[in-house]
């Protein structure tokens, strides 16, 4: 079963499976099942036709993949563009959320290890 591009997982229950599509969290899916009166434990490939096209009809009415996406980095370029500071955290690839950045946000900026022994390195006098 195809949903807006994305393949469902036919060996996973539909309310996990429906998460592979971006957008759509646990409980959103759980609401969506609910709303057609589906079990959460549900195969993709137990699913009638008509529930399939109920079910892809409502996934397709929320904001999901491309155009979510699209959202999100209009939303982060418009931080940039005014340069608040969290639109200037995201330009920097640093946490923008508070963190600190002594130690950890080691996702954020590269697994980057400042010890003593890294840098430059001392030419030996002979």
């Amino acid at each position: 079963m195809r949903i807006s591009g994305i393949t469902i997982p036919d060996n996973k229950r539909l309310e996990i499976a429906l998460t592979a599509v971006y957008g759509i969290g646990r409980s959103l899916a759980q609401k969506m099942l609910d709303e057609q009166s589906i079990p959460h434990s549900t195969k993709a490939t137990e699913l009638t036709p008509d529930q399939e096209n109920i079910l892809r009809k409502r996934v397709e009415s929320e904001k999901v993949e491309g155009e979510l996406k699209r959202i999100i980095a209009g939303n982060i370029k418009r931080l940039k563009d005014i340069k608040a500071y969290r639109g200037t955290r995201h330009q920097k690839s640093l946490p923008s959320r508070g963190q600190r950045t002594k130690t950890n946000s080691r996702t954020r900026r590269g697994n980057v290890r400042k010890t003593m022994g890294s840098g430059r390195k001392k030419v030996e006098k002979k």
